[in-house]
């Protein structure tokens, strides 16, 4: 199931957003040191993966950094139908997260946000490592 559909992927991809500062407010928390997923996000996963027909049993999201973009580093979010052998798995409820090790070196401490204002509504990486990020919000560097 590696890749979503356009139009899923373009709201899932293209309107991600770094910030640089922790959330607190609604927030579920994972193991210490692992990553965390607001109720909002949380609430557009699960409604997402109906969409796709992804099993909440066997798949989940798969969040990951990959080298580019502007300032060195770019998130990469998509669905996966089942974790692979070294992935951290995380559990919000009915919601599994997928994190392979390399990534995670990046992402442990982060919040997984989901925000719609009038300008724009997605996915926002809240990265207490991201150390900067571009104009576009997708890329950061640590």
């Amino acid at each position: 199931m590696g890749d979503l559909g356009f139009a899923h992927r373009s709201k899932l991809i293209a309107h991600c957003r770094v910030i640089m500062t922790t959330a607190t407010e609604n927030t579920t928390q994972a193991p210490a040191k692992g990553i965390q997923v607001t109720e909002k996000a949380i609430a557009k996963i699960r409604t997402a993966m109906v969409k796709e027909g992804i099993s909440p049993e066997q798949g989940g999201l798969r969040l990951g950094v990959q080298g580019g973009g502007c300032s060195g580093l770019s998130y990469n979010i998509r669905f996966d139908s089942q974790p692979r052998e070294r992935d951290r798995i995380f559990q919000f409820s009915d919601v599994r997260v997928f994190v392979d090790p390399k990534s995670f070196i990046y992402l442990h401490g982060m919040t997984l946000d989901y925000q719609e204002t009038l300008m724009q509504q997605g996915f926002v990486f809240v990265n207490p490592q991201a150390t900067k990020s571009c104009g576009c919000g997708t890329s950061f560097s640590a």
